[in-house]
């Protein structure tokens, strides 16, 4: 996500689960969120478009990750491949991103 100041976030949310905008904006403290592009995204991240990836990152980036990322033992997340997955132990997906910031983000089933 872009913020109103041009800087960017990454959101890890867990599959099917969307991003709720609302407790997104509050817990950014920003009220003009929008989403990176497909070429602002590959910029950035050197990721295209939907297998951008925590890991590996150019340059560092504020992460934010909803807790049910890491319910499951094991999970996968994008590898900067699309159509291609890394498969890890979310305890090991947390000490590799050692600032990610846990926030409740998802929606809730009853919206």
């Amino acid at each position: 996500y872009r913020l109103s100041d041009n800087q960017l976030i990454i959101s890890l949310m867990a599959a099917q689960r969307q991003n709720n905008w609302k407790t997104l904006r509050r817990t950014l403290g920003d009220n003009r969120l929008t989403t990176a592009g497909d070429e602002e995204m590959l910029r950035i991240t050197g990721y295209p478009s939907g297998a951008v990836s925590p890991l590996g990152l150019p340059n560092p980036l504020r992460i934010l990750a909803d807790p049910a990322v890491f319910a499951p033992q094991e999970i996968s997340i994008g590898s900067g491949i699309r159509g291609t997955t890394v498969i890890l132990r979310s305890a090991d997906l947390q000490r590799a991103l050692p600032n990610v910031e846990l926030v409740p983000l998802g929606k809730s089933d009853s919206l």
